[in-house]
């Protein structure tokens, strides 16, 4: 019996898919201090695009020359141009995505990927820590934001 049980996780290990470091990078930025909600919008905003184009739609954020639609978080958000309905221009939020595209993109040049067919396939905005910020009569809570980014390699 311990024979094939044996045998059967050698086929197990075989059969298994892995993915290879070879082909996909990661960066992270933690304790930020945007907007979570903000940065959720835009998160969604950015996914699943490419690399270079998601950096270069960022730019225009940050230029006010394209809105972020925003569909969750929208509650007194007025319309703007073009095809979205409720839309803002966060720029802090979206230089600090920036800065986090821009790192990942060395992380994957290091590892030698090609820049070019790089998209991000995995993009997260989580809550950070939360800090009191001491004020004269009341407190607050300090905005901190966790992001995560994955960049895979297409195969096209």
């Amino acid at each position: 019996m311990t024979e094939k049980k044996q045998e059967i996780k050698k086929v197990e290990e075989k059969v298994a898919p892995q993915e290879t470091e070879a082909h996909f990078a990661t960066a992270k930025s933690l304790n930020l201090q945007i907007s979570t909600k903000q940065s959720y919008e835009i998160a969604n905003f950015i996914r699943s695009k490419k690399l270079s184009r998601a950096k270069i739609m960022l730019q225009d954020v940050i230029n006010k020359k394209m809105a972020v639609p925003f569909k969750r978080y929208n509650r007194d958000t007025g319309h703007k141009k073009g095809k979205i309905a409720a839309g803002r221009y966060p720029e802090k939020a979206s230089e600090a995505f920036l800065t986090l595209l821009n790192t990942v993109e060395a992380n994957a040049d290091s590892k030698g990927l090609d820049n070019e067919k790089l998209f991000i396939s995995e993009l997260r905005s989580t809550q950070g820590s939360q800090q009191w910020h001491s004020g004269r009569l009341h407190r607050r809570r300090m905005k901190h934001t966790h992001l995560y980014v994955k960049v895979k390699e297409s195969e096209r």
